[in-house]
């Protein structure tokens, strides 16, 4: 009965600490001898990445780096079930990305077939991305669990690209947060995040109209305070209304487009052209007319550098101009606006071409 008693007190002990957060999970625990005694063995899991966050490209190939580890290290291999999740940098539900336990794996919505873990070496739990997007920048959450313990880490995977302001064609201030997304997306973009919008501001971007931004704030950055745009006794920065209304309210929006996967050009042929005339000679010459997102990428990633106004698929008239001079505007590099003049008026276009299109 002693004995009996001894036995159930230690399997108990073993069991309150399984129970303890964070503590160690069990392995072989009850390792009887002719005795019947109970020893008790920990292991400890451990999961981190090597850097916090990770900066590419649309249409790049990416590793997000994860690897866990054991101490004491294991006399056998274990295969662990990883999970990769997603939290968007708009913000909203963590979704799944990948489940994988030893060689096998599934993927899940948009990253399906696009995704895998890369397993070079023993606890390399990295994820492997390929034809990036522009909607998948955020958060990455790497998880392993094995038997009563599990443990994680974060990468946040943050695009190269630029960051524009956009409005309506009536003007300002015309534009609901869905209606700006939609424009965004309308112009080979996607909602700018306030950490794209920050860096933008650090790099000079000084815009004195306030837009949406993916998280549902409205913002504005000011490199140059003054009066119209709150006060020049204000620092330089980034100015913020908080959270708006999603339908009610209205403001233009910042925009943030990637690297091209393709060529912007200025076509015109012996004479400007009207809007349908400018589609029509793009069409002829194999392209399509340039987006706006696809103007401002090859502006600040290809140097694209033109002092033409032509007209783009939205219906504005702009130029990119990287070196500024006399008669091509302000003494700033940027894309030049001429607004959107009546479709009738007389401009040359810009083109573009897909990689495809291209070979």
């Amino acid at each position: 009965m002693m004995i009996c008693c001894i036995q159930t007190l230690l399997l108990l002990g073993a069991q309150l600490a399984l129970s303890i957060p964070n503590n160690f999970f069990y392995h072989d625990f009850r390792k009887g001898n002719g005795n019947k005694e109970f020893h008790f063995s920990g292991v400890k899991l451990h999961v981190d990445s090597a850097q916090p966050a990770v900066f590419a490209a649309t249409g790049d190939n990416v590793t997000l780096p994860c690897r866990f580890w054991y101490e004491p290290e294991l006399t056998s291999p274990r295969e662990p079930r990883v999970k990769w999740s997603w939290q968007p940098a708009a913000g909203g539900h963590e979704t799944d990305v990948l489940v994988a336990i030893g060689s096998r794996s599934r993927s899940f919505g948009e990253f399906r077939g696009r995704v895998q873990i890369r397993q070079d070496f023993p606890g390399d739990a990295a994820l492997v991305m390929t034809n990036l997007m522009l909607n998948d920048t955020g958060r990455y959450h790497c998880e392993v669990v094995d038997r009563l313990e599990d443990k994680s880490t974060s990468v946040y995977l943050e695009l190269r690209g630029v960051v524009f302001p956009y409005q309506h064609p009536r003007g300002h201030y015309h534009l609901s947060f869905l209606a700006a997304q939609q424009a965004c997306e309308q112009q080979a973009s996607t909602l700018a995040t306030f950490s794209q919008l920050f860096q933008s501001w650090k790099e000079g971007l000084n815009w004195c109209n306030a837009g949406w931004l993916a998280d549902g704030t409205v913002q504005y950055p000011m490199t140059r305070p003054r009066v119209p745009c709150g006060g020049d006794g204000l620092a330089p920065g980034v100015r913020s209304y908080g959270r708006r209304h999603l339908q009610l309210h209205r403001y233009d929006v910042f925009c943030f487009s990637s690297t091209l996967q393709g060529k912007v050009y200025y076509l015109q042929p012996s004479h400007t052209m009207n809007l349908t005339e400018a589609q029509q000679a793009c069409q002829e010459d194999g392209a399509q007319v340039a987006k706006v997102g696809q103007l401002y990428a090859a502006w600040k990633l290809s140097v694209l550098d033109r002092c033409d106004a032509g007209w783009l698929a939205d219906g504005s008239v702009r130029y990119p101009i990287t070196r500024p001079r006399r008669n091509c505007g302000p003494s700033e590099p940027g894309v030049r606006s001429f607004g959107f003049p009546p479709p009738q008026h007389k401009h040359g276009v810009y083109c573009y071409k897909s990689g495809d299109e291209l070979m």
